[in-house]
C-alpha cells in the first residue's frame, strides 16, 4: 500500500485517479518557470512545484492540482499560482465534475514577495469562483509539509477537506510561530505537540476538515470520492448563511478553548474519552471514537 506522505506530486497522480486517465497541462516539456527565481540565482523547476491537468476519478473527469513538497516547500509563486487560477477557470469553462487540490505546501514563496502574495488572493478567487459555478472544489492535504500559510486559507475556502493525521493544516507553520512569538509560546521541535496542534485528527475534532483517512493513496483516492459524493448532495456556492455558520462555530471555539493551552484540554472539554490515546488509534479507529464530540463544521 503506497503512503500519500513518501509520495511525490507526480506519485500522487498516478495512483490517486484511474490508471493512466491523467493528461497534464503545460507539462515540464513546456518550460513554463518562474520569472524571478533566475534573477536570484535561485533553482528552477520546469512545472514550477505544481503538476496540473485533468483525469478521471471512478469514472467521473475531474481536474487536479498536486503541488511538489520537495520544490520550494510547495510554496507558491507567480507562475505557480497562475497554473493553479488556470485550472480552475478551465474546470468552470469544461464544467467538470469537481476540482482535487493536493495540497502540500509552506504557504508564499518568499523569493517572489508581492507576486506570491497576489497569486495566493488570485487562487482564492478562483477557488470561491469555481463554486459559485457549481462545482465542487476538494482539498486533500496529507504531505509532510503541511499546508499553511495563504494556501492553509484556501484550503478552508473549499468545499470540503480530507486529511491524514500526517497532514497538517493552519495558517502559520510551527516554526513561524517560534521565531515570532518565542519557543515559550510553540515549541516547533516538539513533534508530538505540532502534530496534536495542526495535525488532521486535531483539525477534524475542531470542524476544520470533514474526513479524516489512513496514510495511503488508496485511502486518499477513497476520501476523494466520498467527498465528491456528498458535495453532489449540496449547493456548492458559498452563501452567507454558511459565512454566519462558520463565524458562530468560530466564536463557540474561542469561546470554549481560548484560554487552553494544549490540544489535549480542547479534546478533553469536548468530551472525548481518554484523549491522550487519540494519538494511537487509527483513522478510522479515531472517527468510531470521537463520534459526536467533534464540533459541527460547515
Amino acid at each position: 500500500m503506497s503512503s500519500y506522505l513518501e509520495s511525490n506530486a507526480r506519485e500522487r497522480i498516478a495512483r490517486l485517479f484511474d490508471a493512466r486517465s491523467f493528461r497534464e497541462f503545460l507539462p515540464p516539456s513546456s518550460r513554463v518557470i518562474s520569472p524571478h527565481l533566475a534573477q536570484l540565482d535561485a533553482p528552477v523547476s520546469f512545472d514550477d512545484g505544481v503538476v496540473v491537468g485533468q483525469a478521471l476519478l471512478n469514472g467521473d473527469k475531474v481536474f487536479a492540482a498536486a503541488q511538489e513538497g520537495g520544490f520550494m516547500g510547495g510554496a507558491v509563486g507567480e507562475v505557480h499560482g497562475a497554473k493553479l487560477v488556470g485550472l480552475l477557470r478551465r474546470a468552470i469553462a469544461e464544467r467538470v465534475g469537481a476540482v482535487l487540490l493536493l495540497m502540500e505546501t509552506g504557504g508564499v514563496r518568499l523569493h517572489e514577495a508581492n507576486a506570491g502574495l497576489i497569486a495566493v488572493s488570485e487562487v482564492m478567487r478562483a477557488v470561491l469562483d469555481a463554486r459559485h459555478a457549481g462545482i465542487a472544489v476538494i482539498t486533500l492535504a496529507g504531505g509532510s509539509n503541511g499546508v499553511f500559510g495563504g494556501m492553509g486559507i484556501v484550503a478552508r475556502c473549499t468545499n470540503a477537506v480530507v486529511m491524514s493525521e500526517e497532514g497538517r493544516l493552519a495558517m502559520s507553520g510551527p516554526e513561524v510561530i517560534e521565531t515570532a512569538s518565542g519557543v515559550e509560546e510553540f515549541d516547533s521541535r516538539d513533534r508530538a505537540l505540532v502534530w496534536r496542534t495542526t495535525g488532521g485528527k486535531h483539525r477534524y475534532l475542531l470542524g476544520d476538515c470533514q474526513m479524516v483517512v489512513a496514510d495511503s493513496v488508496a485511502a486518499f483516492r477513497q476520501g476523494a470520492i466520498d467527498a465528491m459524493a456528498a458535495c453532489r448532495q449540496q449547493p456548492t456556492a458559498l452563501t452567507l448563511d454558511e459565512l454566519e455558520q462558520e463565524q458562530a462555530m468560530l466564536g463557540e471555539r474561542v469561546d470554549r478553548f481560548g484560554a487552553m493551552t494544549d490540544p489535549l484540554e480542547v479534546w478533553s472539554a469536548l468530551g472525548v474519552e481518554q484523549p491522550d490515546a487519540i494519538a494511537m488509534l487509527e483513522a478510522s479507529e479515531f472517527v468510531a471514537a470521537v463520534g459526536a464530540h467533534r464540533i459541527g463544521g460547515r
